[in-house]
């Protein structure tokens, strides 16, 4: 089929609309939108080959369990793990939700589907030693000052306060210089309030002391070597020669800095309510799996250093 009648534009129109409505509601993030979309996308154009016929919005009302099943197949011929697949079906799942409560249709036999299974894999923290040592090795990465002041600013963001990527690139001109604590919009809008510790704040204000580029209102504080805003890449390329400068594994990550935040704390007797806070996370649940990594660094910890074990 031409790919450009493959999706009616009322298909496109009505995804557009789902996702207008989730975003009004505050919880839908822009990285979270883009996945829906292509998720969403993705299907009706598998859909569309698959019955050779454009998709349209009749299509979606007679929709069923075998054109799922033939789409899940066909991930699989992809070589799609069961989390992405887990997380396309509740995509799906979700738009047609709210699709049939607006046309007035009956989906349950669709909503009814239960999403593959896939085990849930544990964070991998740095050592206290190695998360230091990424932060000093910064150091050596780059011949411009203000480059190493930014990149070193970023990394003691993720593992000092917890950040996510997303939002220690997203700080902005009204936070600086920075104080005590910093108010973060996280995943969904959630906003939360996140100490600094004295070395992030001393870190971040050396950076935007050495930046030579203009720090204008509301722009973020971040930039990239031309004047852009400094895209994820840069830090996640950072780390991963830094890693290898320290034969750290590759699990060693910018987000597995904000892992050692959180596991750090809680070997240090931090309670999870707390943790939670910090981390931003909406459910409890989500933060308990720190707790399990706990256990499994105390449980190597005791096999390499008790003498019976």
């Amino acid at each position: 089929m031409d790919q450009l009648k493959l999706i009616a534009p009322v298909i496109k129109n009505s995804i557009e609309s789902w996702l207008e409505i989730k975003a009004a509601t505050g919880n839908l993030a822009s990285n979270t939108r883009s996945a829906y979309y292509s998720d969403l996308t993705d299907f009706f154009k598998f859909l569309a080959e698959y019955q050779n016929e454009t998709a349209n919005l009749l299509t979606v009302e007679n929709l069923k369990i075998s054109d799922i099943r033939a789409w899940q197949a066909k991930q699989r011929t992809m070589n799609s793990g069961a989390r992405s697949s887990a997380r396309k079906l509740s995509s799906l799942k979700s738009y047609i939700r709210w699709l049939s409560k607006h046309r007035k249709f009956d989906a349950t036999h669709i909503l009814s589907l239960k999403s593959p299974k896939f085990s849930k894999k544990l964070p991998r923290p740095l050592e206290p030693v190695d998360a230091k040592a990424v932060l000093t090795q910064c150091e050596s990465t780059s011949t411009e000052p203000w480059i190493v002041a930014r990149d070193t600013a970023v990394l003691i963001l993720l593992y000092g306060c917890g950040l996510r990527i997303s939002e220690a690139l997203n700080l902005r001109t009204q936070e600086i210089p920075l104080g005590n604590s910093i108010r973060i919009t996280g995943k969904g809008g959630k906003v939360r309030i996140v100490p600094v510790l004295k070395i992030a704040q001393n870190a971040v204000n050396q950076y935007v002391e050495l930046c030579p580029f203009k720090l204008e209102r509301d722009d973020k504080i971040f930039f990239g070597a031309r004047g852009k805003p400094l895209s994820p890449k840069v830090i996640q390329n950072k780390m991963k020669f830094v890693r290898h400068l320290l034969g750290l594994p590759a699990t060693a990550t910018p987000h597995a800095l904000r892992h050692s935040f959180a596991t750090h704390l809680l070997s240090n007797g931090g309670d999870l309510r707390t943790i939670q806070e910090l981390l931003g996370h909406a459910s409890l649940s989500t933060t308990q799996i720190y707790t399990s990594v706990d256990s499994v660094r105390l449980m190597e910890v005791y096999s390499k250093t008790h003498p019976q074990a």
